[in-house]
C-alpha cells in the first residue's frame, strides 16, 4: 500500500518524534530476528537524551508539553490510526527490533499490542491445545454486563483489572480459559435515553409511535452507540474472547429468557397477582430496588420533581384529627397528607395506655365519610408523632402488610400517572398528587382538623433513572416466589458448596436471603423482553373482569395450553400477550449459563459450566449474585458458579461515593489517556446537571487544575489491583495511579541496562543452568524466589494487592536500588581477579540479570499486559527458546519449583541486615538533611558486599559511623527537634484525652480502641526516642 504524507521538512517536531516511533514501527514487517544495535553514547547524546527524557516523563502534575505539540502529536496519531488496520492484516508483529525508546510512553506501548492478541487469538479457549504448557483444567466466568447506555467508570476498571489479571494467571497456568463479555440492554435506562433523545431531536415523545416503531429507533440508537463499551474494555487490555460476546438481547439469549419464563410459570415459581411495587409515575413503571436512590433530609427541603414547575416542599411532618363520636379525635402525624384519602384504618400499639378506651372503635374520615376501625398492632412505634398512626395499604409497604394481617381493604387514591383518581371524589379527581398535597392541608384547616406542621429527618426514595419521587402503588404484577429458592441458596453456602470470598458477606447473604420477599419482574416498557404470557378471551364469556392468563415458547403454543386448560377449541381463544417487559436483572440472573447457549446442551455449556468463580462487586449481592444461585439452581440443578469474590467500591480521595452530582465520577479513558481541565469541565456541562449541583462538580474539578495526566492502562491497572479490595472501600487517588506510572518508567530503564548488559555479553545461560556465583547474586536469586512463592499464594487466595506488593518491592526495592548497583562494578570488569574469573563473574551477573528481569515480567504479565509484552518481546532474543515462543501472555506463569536451585534462605535472612543500615543511613542523611552531601563514613570490614562468600561472616561485626560535626548546624537540629518533640507530645495528648471520656470502653467499638491504644503506644515511644541523647551512632554485633 502506497502512503503520502507530507514532506518531514514541514512537520513539526512531535510530527517527526510521532512517525519515527510509530509509523516506521507499524510499517516496518517483523520477520528480522536482527539483535537491537547498541553504540556508544557521545556527551551531546547523552545531553539530548536526557533532556528528552526530562520532557516526556510526567511531572507530579502532568505533562509538559505545550498545547501546539500536544494538538500535532494527536493528528500525527490520527493519520497513523487510519493505516493501523491495513498494516495488521500484513503485519504479524510489531517490529521490536528497532531501536529502544530513549524514555516510557504509555501511548507508544498500548498502541497496536492488543489488535495482534486478538488477532493471533490469544484469548480464545481454543488456543488452549497449541500451548506445550496446556493442563486439563478449565477456568470460566463472565464479566458483570455493563449497561449498553453508559461508560465505563473506575468501578468497572477495578473489575476488569481484577477479572483480567485472574483470567491471564490461569491462562498462563495453562488452564483452558473461557472469559465471556457481554452488555446488558438495560431496560429502563436506555428506553429513558432514547426517549430523551428523540425529545431533543424530533420532540416527540414514545407515545407519538407505535411500539415496533419506537423499537427500530431504540435498535437504532444500540447499533451506533452499543459498542463504545466494547472499546474501553479493549483498551482496559480485557483478555475477553469477542468472538462468544452476549448481548441480552440477541435471539439466543431472548429464548433463554423465555424459556425460564415459562419453566419457572409451570413450577408454580412465578404467578401473577396485585402487590404493592417501588412505581416512578415519570416513567410510568414499576422499577427495581437497586434503581431507588434514598435522599436523607434533614428538615424542610424544597427540590425539584419531574411535571412541577415549582419546587415541592419535603422533610415536614403533618398532624391533623379524625373526630370521634361523642366530641373526641384521634391525632395521626404523617410526611403524606395527601393520602389520607386512602385512608382505611387507624392503628395504634395494644400497650398505649393513651388509647386503650378506644380499641374496636371507629373515626369518620372527614371528606368521604367512611367509618375507620381503630386496631391494635405491635408494628406501631408508640414513639412517633402522636402514637396514632394512619393505615394506606396502597400507598404505604408496612400499613400494606398491616392491611394483610387486619383483612383491611385497599383503596388507590393515586394513579399510575401521578394523577389523583376519583376514589378521592370530585374536588381532587385529576390533580397532581402533590398539588393534592396542598389542597387536602387547606382542606383540613377549613374542618379545624388541621393540628400543625413541623421539621422532619426523613429519606425520601428517588428514581435513580427520572429522578422523580417513587410513589408505592398497589398493582397487578407478576411476581417470583423466592422463599424456597432462597433456602437453597442459603444453604449451599453453609455446606460449602459455594463459597463466598471475602467470608464476612456469608453473615449478609444469610440475613438478606433468610427475610427475602417474592420479587415482582414486570415492568411497564417498550424496550426488553416481552412477556411471554397471554391474557386469555373466551368466547360467549360473560366475566370479563376475571383475569385469565396462559404462557407459551409463542403464541400457538399459549393458544394450545389455553385450550387444554379451559377444555375449549382453539378457534374460540383470543389472545392478548402482556405488553409489560421482564425486570432487567432477570435476563441478567440468566447470564451465566444462557450466555453459554442453555437451554440448548451446546459443547460451551458442557465444558465451561458451572463457572470457576464470579468476581463483582459488593454492591450486586442481593440484586444480581442472589439471583443468579437462586435461577441457576433451579434452571440447571446447578449452582452457576463455585466462588463469588466480591471487591469493595471505589470511592474518591475523600472517601465520598462517586456520583456525577459531586463531579467526582473519573472516566478510566481520562486516566489513561490524560485530559485536561477544561475538558472535565466540559463533561460536567454536558451531564444535564441541576444548576446547583452543577456548582458543586464544577468546584470538584479544581481537584485536578491541570487537569489529569497521562498515566496509561498499565498504571491504572496496577494501582487498581495494589488496594486491598477484600476489604473496606477503595479510595483512589490519582497520584497513587501516577505513582505507578513512575514505576513502569522504572521498568523501562532496567530493560534498557539490562539489554546493554547483554549485548556487551555472550547469551545468557538457560536458567536450569544458571548458578548464582556471589552472594549478592545468591540473594537476589533467593529474593527472586520468595518472591514467586508470594504471588503463588497470592494468586490462589485472590489477595491482589499482595502479589502487586510483592513485586513492587522486589523490582524497585531489591532489584534495582540494591542488584543492579552491586554488579556495575563487576559488569564494568573491574576487581582484583584474574582476567578468566572476571568473565565468569560478569556472564554470572548477566544470567542473572537477564532471568530475574525476564521472569519478572511473567509475574506482572497478568497486571501489565502491555508494557510487559512489549519489554519481554526486547528481551526474545536473548531467550533459549526453541522459536514457539509468540506472547508473554501465553507463556507458563513462573513456579517455584523452577526456581529450587535459586533458594537460599541463609543469604536472604542475613542481608536483611545490609538493607536496615543503608535504610538506617539514609534516614539519618534525611533528618540530618544531608541528602545532597555524601558524609564521611568508616567501615571497619575492607571485604566488599558482591565478592565475599558469605554475607554472614563478612557481617560478624559491622559498625556503620556517620560524622555529622561539620555537616550541620547543631542549634538548628535542636530546634527541629525541639519541634517535633512539642508535636508529638500534642498528638500523645489528644489521643489520651479520647480514652479518658466517659464510657469510652461501652461506646467505643473494639477496632477504634484498638487503633487509638496502637496511636497512644506509638506516640509514647516516640516520645521516649526524642528524651535519650540524640547520638547518631549505628552498631551491630552478631554472635
Amino acid at each position: 500500500m502506497a502512503v503520502h504524507v507530507a514532506s518531514p521538512r514541514i512537520w513539526s517536531r512531535g510530527l517527526q518524534k510521532a512517525w519515527s516511533t510509530w509509523g516506521c514501527r507499524l510499517c516496518s514487517q517483523s520477520s528480522s530476528n536482527t539483535q537491537p544495535s547498541h553504540h556508544p553514547r557521545t556527551q551531546a547524546e547523552k545531553a539530548k537524551r536526557r533532556q528528552a527524557r526530562e520532557k516526556a516523563i510526567l511531572s507530579s502534575v502532568g505533562y509538559t508539553y505545550q498545547n501546539a505539540c500536544v494538538i500535532w502529536f494527536k493528528a500525527i496519531k490520527c493519520l497513523l490510526l487510519s493505516l493501523y488496520s491495513h498494516v495488521f492484516k500484513t503485519s504479524s508483529l510489531l517490529d521490536t527490533t528497532l531501536p529502544f525508546p530513549q524514555s516510557y510512553s504509555p501511548e507508544y506501548v498500548e498502541f497496536g499490542w492488543y489488535q495482534w492478541w486478538e488477532k493471533q487469538g490469544f484469548f480464545s479457549p481454543e488456543q488452549h491445545s497449541k500451548q506445550p504448557h496446556a493442563v486439563d483444567k478449565y477456568f470460566s466466568l463472565c464479566i458483570p454486563p455493563p449497561n449498553v447506555t453508559g461508560t465505563l467508570h473506575l468501578g468497572h476498571a477495578l473489575t476488569v483489572a481484577i477479572e483480567d489479571a485472574l483470567a491471564r494467571w490461569r491462562r498462563m497456568q495453562g488452564y483452558k480459559v473461557l472469559w465471556l463479555p457481554g452488555c446488558d440492554h438495560a431496560g429502563i435506562a436506555t428506553q429513558s435515553v432514547v426517549e430523551r433523545k428523540l425529545m431533543r431531536e424530533q420532540g416527540k415523545c414514545r407515545q407519538d409511535y407505535s411500539r415496533e416503531e419506537f423499537l427500530k429507533q431504540v435498535w437504532r440508537w444500540k447499533n451506533q452507540k452499543g459498542d463504545e463499551i466494547y472499546y474501553q474494555l479493549r483498551k482496559l487490555g480485557a483478555s475477553l474472547d469477542w468472538s462468544r460476546a452476549c448481548f441480552t438481547m440477541d435471539p439466543g439469549f431472548s429464548i433463554a429468557v423465555t424459556e425460564a419464563f415459562i419453566r419457572l410459570c409451570d413450577s408454580g415459581l412465578i404467578y401473577r397477582s396485585e402487590g404493592l411495587v417501588n412505581w416512578s409515575c415519570a416513567l410510568e413503571s414499576a422499577i427495581s430496588d437497586i434503581e431507588v436512590d434514598s435522599k436523607e433530609l434533614s428538615g424542610r427541603t424544597l427540590l425539584s420533581v419531574p411535571g412541577y414547575e415549582q419546587k415541592v416542599e419535603f422533610g415536614i411532618m403533618v398532624t391533623f384529627a379524625y373526630p370521634l363520636e361523642g366530641q373526641r379525635e384521634v391525632a395521626v402525624s404523617t410526611t403524606r397528607p395527601e393520602t389520607m384519602l386512602g385512608d382505611v384504618a387507624i392503628a395504634v400499639h395494644p400497650d398505649d395506655p393513651r388509647y386503650k378506651d378506644l380499641h374496636g372503635k371507629h373515626c369518620r374520615h372527614p371528606f368521604t365519610e367512611r367509618l375507620l376501625p381503630i386496631v391494635t398492632d405491635s408494628m406501631v412505634d408508640m414513639a412517633f408523632g402522636t402514637g396514632a398512626v394512619k393505615v394506606t395499604p396502597a400507598h404505604d409497604h408496612t400499613d400494606f402488610l398491616l392491611s394483610q394481617r387486619h383483612s383491611l381493604p385497599s383503596l388507590t387514591v393515586i394513579g399510575g400517572d401521578g394523577i389523583m383518581t376519583s376514589d378521592c371524589g370530585q374536588w381532587l379527581e385529576g390533580v397532581k398528587r402533590f398539588d393534592a398535597r396542598e389542597r387536602v392541608i387547606t382542606a383540613l384547616m377549613e374542618r379545624k382538623l388541621f393540628r400543625g406542621k413541623k421539621k422532619h429527618p426523613m429519606s425520601l426514595p428517588i428514581c435513580s433513572r427520572s429522578g422523580d419521587v417513587i410513589e408505592p402503588l398497589l398493582k397487578k404484577q407478576w411476581f417470583v416466589r423466592c422463599q424456597e429458592m432462597s433456602r437453597k441458596a442459603v444453604q449451599a453456602v453453609e455446606e460449602g458448596d459455594l463459597q463466598i470470598i471475602p467470608h464476612f458477606y456469608t453473615k449478609m447473604w444469610k440475613s438478606w436471603l433468610s427475610n427475602s420477599s417474592d420479587w415482582c419482574i414486570s415492568r411497564q416498557l417498550w424496550w426488553g423482553h416481552q412477556i411471554p404470557a397471554y391474557r386469555v378471551t373466551l368466547e360467549n364469556s360473560k366475566d370479563t373482569e376475571e383475569e385469565q392468563w396462559v404462557w407459551g415458547r409463542s403464541a400457538a403454543e399459549a393458544r394450545q395450553r389455553a385450550a387444554v386448560k379451559f377444555g375449549v377449541n382453539p378457534d374460540a381463544i383470543t389472545l392478548t400477550q402482556d405488553p409489560d417487559v421482564l425486570d432487567t436483572w432477570f435476563s441478567s440472573g440468566l447470564f451465566p449459563f444462557a450466555m453459554l447457549g442453555w437451554p440448548q446442551q451446546t459443547e460451551d455449556l458442557k465444558q465451561f459450566y458451572p463457572n470457576s468463580i464470579l468476581e463483582t462487586g459488593s454492591d450486586l449481592i442481593f440484586f444480581w449474585v442472589a439471583r443468579m444461585v437462586m435461577l441457576g439452581r433451579e434452571l440447571t440443578g446447578q449452582l452457576p458458579f463455585k466462588q463469588v469474590l466480591f471487591h469493595s467500591l471505589v470511592r474518591d480521595k475523600y472517601g465520598r461515593k462517586m456520583s456525577k452530582s459531586l463531579g467526582n465520577v473519573i472516566d478510566p479513558l481520562d486516566v489513561i489517556s490524560g485530559v485536561s481541565l477544561e475538558r472535565l469541565q466540559e463533561k460536567v456541562r454536558e451531564g444535564n446537571l441541576d444548576p446547583r449541583e452543577s456548582i458543586v462538580a464544577m468546584e470538584a474539578q479544581k481537584d485536578f487544575p491541570k487537569g489529569i495526566p497521562e498515566c496509561g492502562t498499565d498504571a491504572l491497572r496496577f494501582a487498581l489491583c495494589s488496594y486491598k479490595a477484600q476489604g473496606e472501600d477503595i479510595s483512589l487517588s490519582v497520584s497513587h495511579v501516577l505513582s505507578c506510572r513512575h514505576f513502569c518508567n522504572k521498568m523501562w530503564q532496567t530493560v534498557r541496562f539490562t539489554l546493554a548488559t547483554l549485548h556487551d555479553a555472550s547469551l545468557p545461560t538457560s536458567l536450569a543452568e544458571t548458578y548464582p556465583l556471589s552472594s549478592m547474586d545468591r540473594w537476589i536469586c533467593s529474593r527472586l524466589h520468595s518472591t514467586v512463592q508470594q504471588c503463588e499464594r497470592g494468586f490462589e487466595s485472590y489477595e491482589l494487592h499482595t502479589v502487586t506488593s510483592a513485586l513492587h518491592s522486589f523490582w524497585l526495592h531489591s532489584l534495582c536500588d540494591v542488584y543492579l548497583e552491586s554488579i556495575k562494578p563487576v559488569l564494568k570488569g573491574e576487581g582484583c581477579c584474574s582476567e578468566e574469573q572476571r568473565a565468569r563473574e560478569r556472564q554470572v551477573a548477566a544470567s542473572v540479570l537477564y532471568h530475574s528481569v525476564s521472569i519478572s515480567l511473567a509475574l506482572l504479565s497478568p497486571f501489565m499486559p502491555f508494557l510487559t509484552e512489549e519489554l519481554w518481546q526486547r528481551l526474545l532474543p536473548y531467550t533459549d527458546s526453541d522459536g514457539t515462543s509468540r506472547s508473554l501472555c501465553v507463556q507458563p506463569y513462573p513456579k517455584t519449583s523452577q526456581l529450587e536451585h535459586w533458594c537460599f534462605p541463609k543469604e536472604e535472612a542475613d542481608f536483611s541486615l545490609v538493607e536496615e543500615v543503608v535504610r538506617v543511613a539514609r534516614l539519618l542523611r534525611a533528618q540530618c538533611q544531608l541528602t545532597k552531601e555524601r558524609p564521611d563514613c568508616e567501615r571497619t570490614s575492607t571485604h566488599t558486599l558482591h565478592n565475599d562468600v558469605s554475607i554472614y561472616r563478612l557481617l560478624m561485626t559491622l559498625s556503620l559511623s556517620v560524622n555529622l560535626q561539620n555537616g550541620i548546624n547543631a542549634d538548628k537540629q535542636r530546634a527541629l527537634l525541639s519541634q517535633r518533640r512539642e508535636k508529638l507530645a500534642s498528638k500523645l495528648k489528644q489521643a489520651l484525652a479520647c480514652t479518658q471520656k466517659p464510657n469510652y470502653t461501652e461506646k467505643v467499638p473494639d477496632k477504634v480502641r484498638k487503633d487509638t491504644e496502637n496511636k497512644v503506644g506509638t506516640e509514647e515511644n516516640g516520645q521516649m526516642h526524642f528524651t535519650k541523647n540524640c547520638t547518631y551512632h549505628i552498631s551491630h554485633k552478631m554472635k
